[in-house]
């Protein structure tokens, strides 16, 4: 028997939807889902654009409610690490301001395509700078 025969899909299992851009070629979506029971858990996936062609790499982690405290206060705790021991220097801001930068070229029309991880083939009048190419080498 499939699995989607056995459990199929439903409408309603999706309670709440949210979706972060996170460079070029990243797209986070926090999902929270609903279960037989009523009850809910969150479905946190990382997507991430392929070099070539027009598919995706995705990776899942479903947290539970019973989970969610000592999840959150974990990733808080090694965050702080990394920005107060390993790299207090850096510009955790960085990426924010370049988001809301070209979220403001966007809106005023200065990209033909309104797709933010448009290649620059899709998003001709576009050339590629030094934050671009640092970008790229920016996978973990």
């Amino acid at each position: 028997m499939s699995f989607d025969k056995e459990y199929p899909r439903r409408e309603h299992d999706l309670a709440h939807s949210t979706k972060m851009r996170a460079g070029k070629r990243r797209t986070y979506f926090f999902d929270v889902r609903r279960t037989k029971s009523d009850d809910f858990f969150l479905s946190i996936t990382e997507s991430t654009k392929r070099l070539h062609g027009d598919t995706y790499d995705r990776h899942k982690i479903l947290l539970y409610k019973e989970d969610f405290n000592r999840f959150l206060k974990e990733l808080e705790g090694v965050i702080e690490y990394v920005k107060t021991e390993l790299m207090p220097d850096y510009d955790y801001g960085e990426y924010e301001r370049r988001q809301l930068e070209w979220e403001e070229r966007r809106a005023a029309g200065e990209f033909d395509s309104p797709n933010p991880e448009a290649t620059d083939e899709q998003n001709p009048n576009t050339t590629p700078t030094k934050d671009d190419e640092l970008e790229t080498d920016m996978s973990w």
